[in-house]
């Protein structure tokens, strides 16, 4: 396993998208227990696209544009379901005792969703994947298995992260509800930029 796969990786990884968002929104909103069933929960929804991309399924999305677009609409329409949520949700967002709120069952559900949800995972791994596999290898399939395993368990460890920084973050917010107002609108249109962004994206 290379340097480059691992920082290439981590680079990605750190990227904020959907993933990073909810888990933040969980953490600042219910603490980090919370955030870190979020990040497990985006971390499980990466492994359809890892087990695709794997098998050789990634090919049928890319080659297949009814497939794809069906896969992407609904990711869209997901996000923008996320965006409403957000604004529409009073408890979701809200800063409140750990032992209230959505339960860690929902929580992590809804991150597998969000990233099931992302027809471009399994291009990306279709992409990404087999530039790290070397031509001499004796069991490509492992080897792969083996760098996806690696990218997930990269993606939970950056998540609680994110999360337990979130966590800490609910200190400062929980006596500024104005400040959790301008964040959850923040939220909310992002959501709903990216899944515009992925409807609209060929």
């Amino acid at each position: 396993m290379s340097f480059e796969f691992l920082l290439t990786s981590l680079v990605v990884v750190l990227l904020p998208g959907t993933g990073v968002l909810y888990t933040v929104a969980v953490g600042l909103g219910q603490g980090f227990k919370a955030s870190v069933a979020a990040a497990l929960g985006c971390t499980l929804g990466i492994l359809p696209a890892a087990t695709a991309s794997i098998i050789g399924l990634a090919a049928l999305l890319h080659t297949s544009a009814m497939v794809f677009h069906t896969i992407k609409y609904l990711g869209a329409a997901y996000l923008f379901y996320m965006a409403w949520r957000v604004l529409q949700d009073r408890t979701m967002m809200k800063v409140r005792d750990t032992a209230q709120g959505a339960s860690h069952t929902r929580i992590l559900t809804t991150a597998t969703l969000l990233n099931i949800l992302n027809p471009k995972l399994s291009l990306f791994f279709l992409a990404f994947l087999p530039q790290f596999i070397a031509l001499s290898a004796p069991d490509a399939t492992a080897a792969l298995v083996g760098l996806a395993t690696v990218f997930m368990g990269m993606t939970f460890a950056v998540f609680v992260l994110y999360g337990a920084c979130a966590s800490l973050a609910r200190d400062y917010v929980i006596h500024r509800p104005s400040v959790m107002k301008w964040i959850k609108r923040s939220f909310a249109g992002t959501f709903g930029f990216l899944g515009a962004k992925l409807a609209l994206s060929t």
